[in-house]
């Protein structure tokens, strides 16, 4: 019996971008997929706290369009530290992902985040 293959797929949503404040990421179409993992990489910060102790809040949202979005009740917390790394795993989405991140006042980092995502 053959063993079978699953499909995968890593989508870039912020390659370097200094999030600040408010943000959502760009929207990604993932209907095809049966789990997804957001993580969010932090490469740098440009905090005025100065205990270094800040961090953002991002949830995950859900879109049947796209364009009308709702939170799905997952989050992760971000740590404003060089190097920190976050996640978050997610399944029975429907149609379009996306993050809507919160950064504390007085706090900027820059970041890579990722979607993975698996049929």
């Amino acid at each position: 019996m053959g063993s079978l293959m699953r499909n995968a797929y890593t989508a870039v949503l912020a390659r370097g971008e200094w999030w600040q404040a408010a943000l959502q990421t760009e929207p990604y179409e993932a209907a095809w997929a049966a789990e997804a993992l957001f993580f969010v990489r932090v490469m740098q910060t440009g905090d005025d706290v100065a205990d270094g102790s800040a961090s953002a809040l991002a949830r995950v949202q859900i879109s049947p369009d796209g364009l009308h979005w709702i939170d799905e009740g997952s989050s992760m917390r971000i740590a404003a530290r060089a190097d920190s790394l976050a996640f978050v795993r997610v399944r029975e989405f429907g149609g379009w992902l996306r993050l809507a991140v919160e950064v504390p006042d007085g706090s900027r980092m820059q970041v890579v985040a990722t979607l993975a995502l698996k049929a």
